[in-house]
């Protein structure tokens, strides 16, 4: 049975109760919560879909809109506790944020980070909380804002649907909540789940631009180094049809396993290729056009590849392989053969990319001189990963200190592969028992 709402009659939206004759939005909320709440009747076209699954949700808890909500105390051991948990997040959120909050410093608007259970695990001080009494005490690092506390919100609708979404006023299913309009997006990680939501919110007053866009946009781009950070030991392509939008949120980045397969897409690799971003069983040949060699001959050069996609698109790419001691394989080119030159043709030449004899020659080029013995590259990006060592080492006369700089890496992890190398040089020596 649906709980009445205080305050709101036919009378609220005018003489005309029918909703054609509607035409503010917040005329069209206070009739969707009137329908909704008093009479049992679905508001459909009033809200979007999202807000009355919510209020359907938030209804089924047994929750009483006039309920005055209290925000749970956050002790100073369960806010360590809470960032400690959320390291990985806030290192690939922490560019983003600072640039968010420059950006948005003339407005008086709340920045939000909230993690895949719905804790804060970062917010913006303002310095005018004086005039945001309920964002002042909502706000904290390891308040929780899940939609089973403080139930319809843009970051409770967000975490259920995977979906950007806005919230405003009357659309918060608690009346303590209908001075605040908040604007949400998701943050996947390498398993397809929401790791995290960023979230806009102000507090007496609607967002003067459009929030849900810029809200996306630094969403987008904290999803896309998470991604990254998490694909250790995988090949990140990276591609688009513009080659001037690599490098910014809108990139297609695609994960790739050692074995071949493409472990995840982000938002726009999905879109571009027309598949889910996230599903098991799918190969690189088949969903990209390229074999898993061809892709590891591309973390060896230096420009852009043309690839045509087997749906017929022409992109641009590189590929990079982050292992886990850090190495960023984009500096191979240094490595690779000077007979394999950089594509600079339109991305119609990428047909002949895939063919089998430019694949192998691509593969030859991109082995390193004297790390590999004779034949193609082993598909293991372990193997991989020691082979851009060695010929690293070699490149520079055995010299650990130029070799770890060229790479970008400590020394530490050098002297760490010697030692390897060399242990399992004298186990392979040993005499037998």
């Amino acid at each position: 049975m649906f709980t009445r709402t205080s305050g709101l009659t036919a009378s609220d939206v005018g003489s005309n109760y029918n909703p054609l004759f509607v035409r503010t939005r917040a005329q069209r909320i206070a009739l969707a919560r009137q329908q909704f709440f008093e009479e049992g009747v679905r508001p459909t076209g009033l809200v979007s879909e999202a807000v009355i699954q919510s209020w359907m949700r938030c209804n089924s808890g047994r929750h009483q809109v006039a309920e005055a909500l209290e925000f749970n105390h956050v002790s100073s051991s369960r806010m360590h506790a809470t960032l400690a948990r959320n390291q990985e997040l806030l290192a690939a959120a922490r560019q983003e944020l600072v640039t968010m909050e420059a950006s948005l410093s003339g407005l008086e608007c709340r920045v939000l980070l909230t993690d895949a259970q719905g804790v804060i695990v970062h917010g913006t001080h303002n310095p005018l909380a004086a005039h945001e009494p309920l964002l002042s005490r909502a706000t904290r690092v390891g308040v929780n804002l899940a939609e089973s506390r403080l139930g319809t919100t843009a970051p409770g609708i967000t975490k259920h649907t995977h979906q950007a979404c806005t919230v405003t006023g009357a659309e918060h299913y608690f009346n303590c909540l209908q001075t605040l309009e908040c604007a949400a997006a998701p943050i996947h990680n390498v398993q397809g789940q929401v790791a995290a939501v960023l979230d806009i919110t102000v507090e007496g007053r609607s967002f003067n631009f459009d929030a849900a866009s810029v809200v996306g946009m630094y969403a987008t781009s904290i999803e896309n180094r998470l991604l990254v950070a998490q694909s250790r030991e995988h090949v990140v392509l990276r591609f688009q049809a513009s080659p001037a939008l690599l490098g910014t949120p809108m990139e297609a980045l695609a994960g790739i396993t050692a074995d071949g397969q493409v472990g995840w897409l982000n938002g726009v690799a999905s879109r571009l290729l027309g598949v889910p971003a996230f599903a098991e069983g799918r190969d690189v040949a088949s969903l990209l056009g390229l074999e898993l060699q061809a892709v590891l001959a591309m973390t060896r050069r230096a420009g852009l590849q043309a690839i045509r996609l087997p749906n017929g698109l022409g992109v641009w790419g590189q590929a990079n392989l982050l292992a886990q001691d850090g190495i960023r394989f984009g500096h191979a080119p240094r490595y690779a053969a000077s007979s394999a030159p950089v594509v600079e043709s339109t991305p119609a030449a990428a047909e002949a990319s895939v063919e089998p004899a430019q694949e192998n020659a691509l593969v030859k080029a991109a082995t390193p001189h004297s790390a590999v013995t004779e034949g193609p590259i082993k598909a293991r990006l372990s193997d991989h990963h020691h082979q851009l060592i060695d010929s690293a080492l070699a490149a520079c006369g055995g010299n650990i200190s130029h070799a770890a700089r060229t790479l970008g890496v400590s020394r530490g992890v050098l002297y760490r592969h010697l030692r390897t190398q060399s242990a399992l040089a004298q186990k392979s020596t040993a005499p037998p028992d």
